[in-house]
């Protein structure tokens, strides 16, 4: 990194305001990322996230074992009508 010459103590001061300033702004940003964080691995979230995922999960073997019961039953409801 180059070394930076100023002119005057006015030059300096500004840079220390813009590095003061920057220091504040990646506080506060490293400040919203644990909020996040803390938000995300809430409990409330957690048993979301979970329950979702079974939801999904569910909701696409329900629909297999429908798919796969149902020409079974209709095929048992007709032979049984016919007295098969």
């Amino acid at each position: 990194m180059e070394t930076k010459k100023y002119s005057s103590y006015e030059q300096i001061e500004l840079e220390l305001k813009i590095l003061k300033l920057e220091k504040e702004l990646s506080f506060q940003k490293m400040i919203l990322n644990v909020n996040k964080v803390k938000e995300e691995l809430s409990p409330q979230n957690i048993v979301g996230e979970v329950v979702g995922s079974y939801k999904s999960i569910l909701s696409k073997t329900y629909g297999m074992i429908l798919r796969n019961t149902i020409p079974i039953l209709i095929n048992w409801l007709s032979k049984k009508k016919r007295g098969n």
